[in-house]
């Protein structure tokens, strides 16, 4: 039988617990999202994983929004945010801080998600995810120290942002890497 838990069963934390605990040394970039939706689901995903904060940059859009509450579903609150007026200069500002900087994107060279093993140990990192229809811009692109490429096997070129976000965050915070 495969009851299914009740919110009360699942053990989370409140959101005061939540931020104040430890988060995963990474920090989500979205680059120029057009979709309010888009940045819930990253805000969402961000949440689940403790992402220890998200820039929002170019065109994105920032919180309080009911677009992005919609699909956020709160997270909005729980995990820290800031907005850069532009990617590159954010990356700038990262780097600086010293994050390793890691585009998702489809390039030459490109590592395979599943052939990257980050070290949280010794390293930060953010990852920056792009505009639904131009991608990662090519400034920042550039600017990186590693560009990895979600594999794919049908006859589309990419996947939406948000399921993006999704996969790569799952693949970085697995288990297995601690």
């Amino acid at each position: 039988m495969f009851r299914k838990l009740l919110n009360s069963e699942l053990g989370r934390p409140d959101m005061d617990e939540y931020r104040a605990m430890d988060k995963t040394p990474l920090k989500v970039v979205l680059d120029n999202i057009r979709s309010r939706h888009n940045i819930g689901s990253a805000f969402r995903s961000c949440d689940a994983f403790k992402v220890s904060g998200i820039l929002l940059c170019g065109i994105s859009s920032v919180p309080p929004s009911p677009e992005i509450h919609k699909s956020a579903l709160g997270a909005e609150y729980s995990v820290d945010w800031e907005y850069r007026e532009n990617t590159a200069e954010a990356v700038k500002e990262l780097k600086a801080a010293g994050y390793r900087i890691i585009s998702i994107e489809q390039t030459e060279n490109s590592i395979p998600l599943g052939k990257f093993v980050p070290d949280f140990r010794n390293s930060r990192y953010a990852v920056i995810f792009g505009n639904e229809v131009h991608g990662v811009g090519q400034e920042v692109v550039d600017m990186s120290d590693i560009v990895i490429e979600i594999p794919q096997y049908g006859t589309k070129h990419s996947l939406n942002v948000s399921v993006a976000v999704g996969i790569v965050l799952y693949a970085l915070t697995a288990p297995e890497h601690d």
